[in-house]
């Protein structure tokens, strides 16, 4: 679909006739004729006869022509009432189109929102959607000068997400309406139509908004002894106490390796169909009853659910691959295996990066004056991956029950949702600048006590706690707990990363590197192409540095120099953003904190912050015993 101010179309039919294009078309447009809109759809004929008048069906990509009955909400009927052949940037009234044409057709428009096949029977099979080969990456927060435009800004990002296929609106979870836009060139035209067709109203357009995330520096050298100290219990931990002092929560965190980080992160839609019940192990009471094409499609989910099992055990080894010795090598790959069989839960939004595992009691803890119970979990995501038999993880939990206090261990069971939760909070918003977290497993033990008196009197009345609802209480200690962690084991900052691919001449070659360096890029290779006296550099460009890159390139190396931008990866930038110089030999090589070379990741972390209205930490006064007088001059 696209868009066209209804006194650009032919005032003329096919035939001569006069044609009424003032009137508005199904409610799009407004009292003022001179700015109403029409929605056209572009349109290619495959087979058949296209004509003005013509009654047919609009299928969406959804459509099963096999399952019609159930098909009602994706098809459509609807009616042509003009068609127009494409000449240039004119539009020529025709009463019929055939095949191999490309045709605009008229009266679709409340018929179709971005893409649709259209078919004078049901019995057709759709066109799949549309297929883009790179997303919508430049994103802007959009709002009206004056709060009373809101109703109109809203029509016109209606009519805006209509008439142009590749944008994306959204809203984000602070209220802001997100305009995503392909890049600066498509932004400016977006922006440009909202202000003078769609919405008509004045608006404030905020800088572009650049998505990070937050890990935690990893050791890779001592990746194997972090692994074992963490499922023995004995790495370091943070400690965090409800208000109540019912529930004591310990976290300890590791950095994930970045081959596994990559395929949960690439396969994070796969794991919304397994825990939304569309994709599940099958079992094989269930395939007795089942239709032969409902078996075929059990076969097809198990093979599924191998592969992903068979990419995460991939992920590990590969993480493993440079140990020689073969006892070495089936000790390390049996810790990941039992890691793997230990995954509670994933996060943020049940399908992120991050890992929840499943805590255990260690034999000869040391256990506080009353009873304690652990808050245990069951390693759901292991279990739909097919690690474990979900028979065992259920009887061991049972029997672990069974040995503590049986109102204690019904309190504890109860509480695992509120653990889940507190770890989804905090996966979600990280603690340097409230973005996700990436790449991180954490290790939560949950311990709860019984009341004061519950132990003298069991069966006395427990009366309402004055610091709020425990399941609450468990949850923002586990948040809290889990950010402190983080916190504590040297946070990074992690960004995007553009593929770079550009072509120079040689007597530009300096000036593209300059650009280049002033953007923190990172080289991957140069060569010259044979036959000619161009280079072709590859090169890694953050995406916060990126805006107005192609406009300064041009402008260095005088239009000599192109570049080709591609969404590449996520990566983590290696600089301390609490860095300050402390010792004698920091301060001999950095200076004193008035000489310190501004710290990217703090500019980055800082500049997130002022957006989002979170208080940051700057000096207002340098250098307080200098004084600058000014010298007033009439």
């Amino acid at each position: 679909m696209f868009a066209l101010p209804i006194k650009m179309l032919p005032k003329k039919g096919p035939n001569g006739e006069i044609l009424n294009s003032m009137e508005e078309e199904n409610g799009v447009g407004d009292s003022d004729s001179g700015s109403q809109e029409c929605f056209l759809a572009f349109a290619r004929v495959f087979s058949g006869v296209l004509s003005m008048g013509q009654k047919i069906y609009v299928l969406s990509s959804l459509y099963d022509p096999l399952k019609s009955e159930s098909m009602h909400k994706h098809v459509q009927e609807g009616e042509i009432q003009s068609l127009y052949m494409m000449m240039g940037q004119g539009l020529k009234p025709v009463s019929c189109v055939r095949a191999g044409n490309v045709a605009a057709i008229r009266g679709l428009g409340q018929n179709i929102l971005k893409s649709a096949t259209l078919s004078s029977t049901k019995s057709c099979w759709p066109f799949s959607s549309l297929i883009f080969q790179v997303a919508p990456s430049l994103r802007v927060a959009i709002e009206p000068s004056d709060p009373a435009d809101m109703g109109a800004l809203m029509k016109g990002l209606r009519l805006l997400n209509r008439a142009d296929p590749f944008v994306e609106i959204t809203v984000s979870s602070r209220g802001e309406q997100v305009l995503a836009a392909a890049g600066e060139v498509h932004l400016e035209r977006c922006i440009k139509d909202l202000k003078e067709r769609f919405a008509r109203v004045s608006l404030e357009v905020s800088p572009p908004l650049v998505s990070f995330k937050e890990t935690i520096e990893g050791d890779d050298s001592n990746a194997i002894d972090t692994l074992k100290k963490v499922l023995s219990g004995g790495f370091d931990y943070v400690e965090r106490t409800t208000p109540n002092g019912r529930c004591v929560v310990r976290v300890q965190v590791i950095k994930l390796p970045s081959a596994l980080t990559k395929v949960l992160d690439e396969n994070a839609g796969f794991f919304v169909h397994i825990f939304e019940g569309k994709l599940g192990l099958r079992t094989p009471s269930m395939a007795k009853h089942r239709k032969d094409e409902s078996a075929k499609d059990g076969d097809q989910t198990q093979d599924s659910v191998a592969m992903l099992r068979k990419q995460l055990l991939t992920a590990i080894e590969s993480e493993i691959c440079q140990e020689t010795d073969k006892e070495k090598f089936e000790k390390h790959r049996a810790l990941w295996v039992e890691f793997l069989q230990r995954i509670w839960a994933l996060g943020p939004r049940q399908v992120g990066p991050n890992i929840l595992l499943v805590p255990y009691l260690r034999e000869g803890e040391e256990r506080p004056e009353h009873a304690c119970v652990l808050i245990k979990g069951s390693p759901h995501v292991s279990e739909k991956l097919g690690f474990i038999d979900s028979s065992k993880a259920v009887s061991s939990v049972e029997e672990a029950s069974e040995r503590e206090l049986r109102s204690l261990s019904m309190e504890a069971e109860s509480l695992a949702s509120s653990v889940v939760s507190g770890f989804q909070l905090a996966t979600q918003i990280g603690p340097l600048c409230d973005e996700p977290m990436w790449g991180l497993a954490f290790l939560v033990e949950g311990s709860v006590v019984p009341h004061r008196n519950q132990s003298d009197n069991s069966d006395q009345i427990q009366l309402p706690d004055q610091y709020g609802i425990f399941t609450g209480q468990v949850m923002t200690a586990v948040k809290e707990a889990c950010r402190a962690a983080v916190l504590s084991r040297k946070p990074r900052i992690v960004e995007a990363m553009y593929f770079c691919e550009l072509t120079t001449p040689t007597e530009c070659l300096g000036a593209m590197y300059a650009v280049l360096a002033r953007r923190r890029a990172r080289v991957l290779k140069e060569e010259m192409q044979e036959g000619s006296a161009l280079f072709t550099v590859h090169a890694y460009v953050p995406v916060s540095e990126s805006f107005g890159f192609a406009d300064e390139l041009r402008r260095w190396t005088s239009g000599g120099s192109s570049a080709l931008l591609l969404l590449s990866h996520w990566e983590a930038l290696h600089e301390d953003p609490f860095f300050v110089p402390k010792t004698e030999e920091e301060i001999e090589e950095f200076g004193d904190g008035s000489s310190v070379l501004p710290n990217t990741a703090r500019k980055l972390i800082d500049g997130v912050r002022r957006r989002k209205g979170l208080p940051v930490e700057e000096k207002v006064v340098q250098h307080a015993t200098k004084q600058r007088t000014l010298a007033r001059k009439v």
